[in-house]
């Protein structure tokens, strides 16, 4: 059996260097345990004592959380995360074996980037999440909206009036507010709505589900800054796939926690990474996917920064129009 490391090593991690050991070891555990993981890697005629860096690990296809269970090991998960499947394609499922690791994922990365969520009272306005089964954002955002303890906290499905009380209240009281919502809901709430709220952090998870026409992010921005009479629109980038987040503080760039990583591929040559400014396919290195599969090529496009940030340009062309990291 490979050693892996703890889940408290994994969430300490404060350096590059740190992610690197600890990322080469789970390659090894995954590439062992794994068995889709596993054959991917023998098709690719690679060895797994090869490789010594992070560029050298290979990244599985996102799309192959499709087709196949993936999973270290065979008992059962805790729980299967599900994708939205908006476009009508089959949806990508998420076999959870552990579901501390996505607790303690979200917890700490929150707390990473925006404090201790008591001091917030969070608002969610997610309809097309909250009318499914399956999905690992609802079920951050409940523990998030339980673990504020603020009884104004919580979901507002179609109701705008509701909610822009809620938020008027807020405002008057000079309290500190999150409201994280589905791009088309947010546009459709300021069509109706306008509020100035500084205390407000409006946050999008990204994605018109279908329900509006694509915008590009500054025009998106620009309208819903506009509708809440905020200087920056917050973003979260998050998938089924992936048991961690990064987040947008308003300028397109995402910043990820200590535990995660992101790098950019050549689209015409998938195994070769590209240096910082240029345009690929985003890799995702995700360590709380320790019993799962950590090294992930996903379908959306972006470029790196050499601060570490990323942004997202789009999606591949024949890739689902789905998930939280829309953001075309």
């Amino acid at each position: 059996m490979v050693d892996i490391p703890s889940q408290d090593t994994l969430f300490s991690i404060q350096s590059a260097e740190e992610l690197q050991n600890a990322a080469l070891h789970i390659f090894r555990y995954q590439a062992s345990e794994n068995t889709v993981y596993r054959r991917f890697i023998k098709e690719l005629d690679l060895k797994v004592d090869t490789v010594e860096t992070l560029s050298d690990i290979p990244f599985l296809p996102i799309d192959f959380f499709k087709n196949h269970q993936i999973i270290c090991g065979d008992e059962q998960p805790e729980i299967v995360f599900s994708s939205s499947g908006t476009s009508g394609a089959s949806q990508s499922q998420h076999h959870v074996k552990d579901l501390s690791f996505y607790t303690t994922s979200f917890r700490k990365s929150f707390k990473h980037f925006y404090g201790d969520i008591k001091e917030y009272t969070l608002l969610a306005l997610l309809p097309s999440y909250q009318e499914r089964e399956g999905s690992s954002l609802i079920y951050m955002i409940d523990h998030l909206i339980k673990e504020s303890e603020c009884t104004l906290s919580g979901y507002f499905l179609y109701n705008h009036d509701e909610l822009f009380d809620v938020l008027t209240r807020l405002k008057k009281d000079n309290k500190k507010a999150i409201l994280m919502g589905v791009t088309y809901a947010l546009l459709d709430f300021v069509e109706h709505f306008q509020i100035i709220f500084p205390n407000l952090i409006v946050m999008e998870t990204g994605g018109m589900k279908g329900k509006r026409k694509e915008m590009i992010r500054e025009e998106l921005h620009e309208v819903l800054c506009r509708g809440f009479g905020a200087t920056a629109i917050h973003s979260e980038y998050g998938m089924t796939e992936l048991l961690s987040q990064a987040y947008s503080g308003g300028n397109g760039k995402f910043n990820c926690p200590p535990w995660m990583k992101v790098s950019i591929r050549d689209i015409n040559d998938p195994l070769t990474l590209l240096a910082p400014g240029f345009a690929g396919g985003i890799n995702v290195i995700d360590l709380a996917n320790l019993h799962s599969c950590s090294f992930i090529a996903s379908q959306d496009l972006g470029k790196l920064f050499n601060d570490g940030t990323f942004e997202v340009l789009g999606r591949f062309d024949n890739s689902d129009i789905r998930g939280c990291n829309l953001l075309i």
